[in-house]
Parts: C-alpha cells; sequence; structure tokens
C-alpha cells in the first residue's frame, strides 16, 4: 500500500487537492466582514429589483435572507463535492460511503471553522444553526452524487467511460 501512495507524484496530489484549497479560500474571503449581511444587502437588492422589480422593506429582509442560507446550503454542497473527489482520487479502493463520510467531517470541520472566524467580525454573526445548514446542503449534494454514481454503475459504466462522454 505504501508504494501506491509514493509513487504519486506531485501533480497527483495538486490535482486531487487543489479545488478544496480554492474552495476553502472562496469561504475564507466570504467570512469576512466585507460579505456581511449590512454590506450585501443593497448590492442584492440592486440586482433582485433590476429583475423582479421594487419590493417593500420587509419583503426584501425576508429574500435577504433566503438568498444568503440559499448560499450557505449551495456553497457548501458544492466543496463537499471536492472534498469527495479528493477523497476518491486519494483513496480509490475506499468504498464512495466511506469517501462521502470524509467529505462530510471536512465540509462539517470548514463550516465550524467559519462560524468560529465569523464571530470576530462586528457585522457578521455566529450560529451553530449555520453549521447544521451547511452540513444539509453537503449531505444532499452527497447524496445526489451518491445516486449518479449509483446510476452509472448500473448501466455498466465505469467512472472511467463517463469522462469520455
Amino acid at each position: 500500500m505504501g508504494d501506491q501512495y509514493s509513487q504519486r507524484g506531485v501533480k497527483f496530489w495538486i490535482s486531487a487537492w487543489l479545488p478544496v484549497l480554492i474552495g476553502i479560500l472562496a469561504i475564507t474571503q466570504e467570512s469576512t466582514a466585507t460579505f456581511g449581511s449590512d454590506r450585501t444587502d443593497h448590492p442584492l437588492r440592486f440586482l433582485f429589483q433590476l429583475i423582479v422589480g421594487p419590493l417593500s422593506d420587509s419583503t426584501w429582509e425576508l429574500i435577504h435572507v433566503i438568498l444568503r442560507k440559499s448560499g450557505h446550503f449551495a456553497g457548501y454542497g458544492l466543496i463537499s463535492l471536492t472534498w469527495l473527489r479528493a477523497w476518491r482520487k486519494t483513496l480509490p479502493n475506499c468504498r464512495f460511503v466511506t469517501a462521502a463520510l470524509l467529505a462530510l467531517l471536512g465540509t462539517a470541520a470548514l463550516a465550524s471553522w467559519d462560524e468560529w472566524h465569523q464571530s470576530f467580525f462586528p457585522n457578521r454573526g455566529s450560529s451553530p444553526w449555520d453549521v447544521l445548514l451547511d452540513c444539509c446542503g453537503a449531505t444532499v449534494m452527497l447524496l445526489l452524487a451518491g445516486l449518479y454514481v449509483r446510476f452509472y454503475k448500473r448501466l455498466g459504466f465505469s467512472m472511467s467511460d463517463s469522462k469520455a462522454h
């Protein structure tokens, strides 16, 4: 087993883990005061109202919360896929469920760190509910990935066959 890992070059490790690192860096930037709700309110409202027209303040408040929480759900769902891909490349003989659990663990750790990091900014909040929401987004995306993989196995495709299409 040791030979299998020692023969992998730098390109392999970069290819496997660079998407995870990019996702972590993106979340690190989004976790700053610059992306607090007080700073995203005006630009998002402007764009939203360009599409749907004027909104009352109370309606916009609700939509703004929904947009921000949807961002948590989708963003952490996507980063969980980068973790999944990295684990599947790094540990090619492990079961999908094992790689998915490792991906969920990495995503949960990142979500927890993100909330802790936000607690240091006066215009940001920190909530365990956001960690739960992030983990729900990751879980949904990992389940969809599992269904996708299972679907392709049933059709007789291997993952290498699907790359050619």
